[in-house]
């Protein structure tokens, strides 16, 4: 695995931890409520030290999360994670002393050792008398022997090693609002890779010290900020005019921007985007709608971000969140912030420079943002999760590229046998904002908030063992229903179920793998029987069998087997656009009674053998063997 690889296994598995803090944030809030004063400050007392538990025992999440998150999801690995840190932070007290403590870093630490431990040792075979001991149950072992070895090595350097994350958080404190503004520019440069998570563990759980009236000590500007400590909370403020305010204006201004025919869709998905990041901080599938057409105003919108994190800081605010800057942490944590209505102000006038600046270089510059060209990635996603997802994982490269799927908020993370087999193409035309390689095998699609849902119906693929016979598109062009054929012969179905494309390039390749069974005379048609014996049907054109002159010419003959992608036949297209009555290309399954249930990639452009246009399930193999020997 390559270095970006490890960096985006290693942020994903922070993400488990990350996900306990709203639960914090709430309790804490909850707290602070005049309802909770009821029955002598009884329900508000539980709610606080409910919310604390978690801040005080953080750095045992981390140690388990991570070491959960770098395994695989392994159960053993997060148990011998949890060993090894009481093991460490009692020896470590023992012979450094109270004062030691390395907060969030020594969780990460304990986590990532059990993680090499596991997957060093989970393997082993000892001899037959003892082997009780071996595989997975070894790991404990070692653990405990590595986490004594550690914490002798910390008991050296320990005192060392804190003075100097001392002096660093001084030093980055001390840069005042200039390390805001390079914070805040890293955060945002670092979210299309999804390793922003790592700088902000960093500056979140790693940068100052605070203790409090019960004698607790906090580390990091967030668990500082719900902790009541008043200098807490300047690496976290300046995100919220952005999320809330910047993010959502750059939905507006490529809205309004989107062509007027494709206005009304454009506006129904960016609304949605618009309100996620006002509300949740969530603000990936607007940025990625960006981001590849014009990476320089991406640089912009990260500087842009910088400056927002130096203003709040010059200003004196201080807000902070648990998950995200969005509305509902906002108005949440109010009560814990320093002049942070401030920030609604800022955020209008954010707001205002992103929306006039985005649309005036959207138009300056011809920005092709979703909706100004056909094509685009954008499709209602309610309902239809459960269809499109074996075709996602057919872009992905199949059931046999998979080798790590996972999710985090807005994305989903791979890691594939072959990236090569990963189709960008198909994956955008299936609603993904963006496609990220990182090398070694390791992928990212940006999918918004569906992301987990996708992850569990393709989890589900995965774990089915269907007949799945999964088509190409077989020329570049539009796709379209069956029933806007117009043939009512095709239309109605009476030769089989199917799709149906409108070309823009002369040029037929396979759908599917196979053997010709037919190739008509006048070559406008030709069959193909798959190996699960699905016979499908390719019709150039409507009424196209009677053209005369030479118009179609073909590449392969009766008999001939074919892969998926090959070229098959080209046609002259104005040729067929003049003579024919319709270019409407279907592509049907004339046994159609052999199909179970069948998927549909949304109707809209294609690339030539892109893959996942359509997906069918078979009936059952045997029943279906049983029917034909007997009939």
């Amino acid at each position: 695995m390559n270095l970006m690889g490890n960096l985006q296994q290693f942020g994903r598995s922070l993400m488990m931890p990350m996900i306990t803090l709203p639960a914090a944030a709430i309790l804490i809030s909850l707290a602070n409520l005049p309802w909770a004063a009821i029955g002598a400050d009884s329900v508000g007392h539980v709610l606080l030290i409910s919310g604390e538990q978690i801040f005080r025992y953080l750095p045992f999440i981390f140690a388990v999360g991570v070491a959960h998150g770098l395994t695989k999801n392994a159960s053993i690995a997060a148990m011998s994670a949890i060993i090894g840190y009481f093991i460490f932070l009692q020896i470590t007290k023992e012979y450094v002393g109270e004062s030691f403590h390395l907060g969030i870093s020594g969780g990460i630490m304990i986590g990532v050792m059990s993680a090499i431990v596991y997957n060093r040792f989970k393997d082993i075979k000892l001899p037959e008398a003892i082997q009780f001991f071996g595989g997975p149950r070894f790991v404990p072992l070692v653990m405990s022997v590595a986490s004594i070895l550690l914490s002798a090595l910390f008991v050296w350097i320990g005192p060392h090693m804190e003075t100097a994350l001392i002096r660093t958080g001084a030093w980055l404190i001390e840069l005042g609002g200039f390390g805001t503004f390079i914070y805040g520019i890293a955060h945002r440069l670092l979210v299309p890779w999804g390793l922003h998570h790592i700088i902000n563990n960093f500056m979140w759980f790693q940068v100052g010290g605070f203790q409090g009236a019960d004698g607790q000590a906090s580390i990091g500007d967030l668990p500082r900020f719900f902790a009541g400590d008043p200098s807490a909370g300047i690496y976290m403020a300046g995100l919220y005019p952005t999320m809330m305010f910047a993010l959502p204006a750059i939905a507006l201004a490529i809205i309004q921007e989107a062509r007027e025919d494709l206005k009304p869709k454009v506006k129904i998905t960016f609304l949605t985007a618009a309100l996620a990041s006002f509300l949740t901080g969530v603000t990936e599938p607007i940025e990625f709608a960006f981001l590849f057409v014009a990476p320089y105003l991406f640089i912009v919108h990260a500087v842009l971000s910088g400056f927002s994190m130096w203003i709040a800081y010059a200003l004196d605010i201080h807000h902070g969140f648990s998950f995200s800057a969005g509305a509902i942490e906002y108005l949440l944590n109010l009560h814990l912030s320093h002049h942070g209505l401030w920030l609604i102000p800022i955020g209008i006038l954010y707001g205002l420079i992103y929306y006039y600046m985005f649309r005036w270089a959207i138009r300056r510059f011809d920005i092709p943002t979703p909706g100004r060209e056909e094509g685009s990635d954008l499709e209602e996603w309610a309902g239809d999760i459960r269809h499109r997802s074996p075709l996602i994982l057919q872009a992905l490269g199949g059931k046999g590229n998979i080798v790590q799927l996972e999710a985090c908020i807005t994305r989903l993370r791979l890691t594939v046998h072959n990236d090569r087999l990963v189709d960008m193409n198909a994956l955008r035309h299936l609603g993904a904002a963006g496609v990220m390689r990182l090398g070694g095998g390791n992928v990212q699609v940006v999918f918004g908030t569906f992301s987990e849902l996708i992850r569990e119906e393709i989890m589900r693929v995965l774990q089915k063992d269907d007949d799945r016979v999964l088509f190409h598109a077989p020329l570049q062009g539009r796709m379209i229903p069956l029933s806007e054929v117009p043939d009512q012969i095709f239309a109605r179905k009476i030769v089989g179920d199917g799709v149906a494309f409108i070309p823009e390039k002369g040029e037929l390749v396979a759908p599917v793998s196979g053997k010709i069974a037919h190739i008509y005379p006048s070559l406008h048609a030709l069959g193909i029987v798959t190996s699960e014996g699905l016979e499908v049907l390719l019709h150039i054109g409507i009424d196209t069998s009677l053209i005369k002159g030479k118009m179609f010419t073909a590449y392969v003959k009766e008999g001939d087997e074919v892969e998926q992608g090959q070229l098959l036949i080209r046609f002259d297209l104005q040729k067929l656009k003049k003579e024919s009555t319709s270019t409407i290309t279907p592509m049907v399954i004339t046994n159609s009674d052999r199909v179970k249930s069948w998927s549909f990639a949304p109707f809209k452009a294609v690339k030539k053998g892109q893959a996942s246009v359509m997906s069918v399930v078979l009936n059952d193999k045997e029943a279906m063997d049983g029917e034909r020997k007997h009939g």
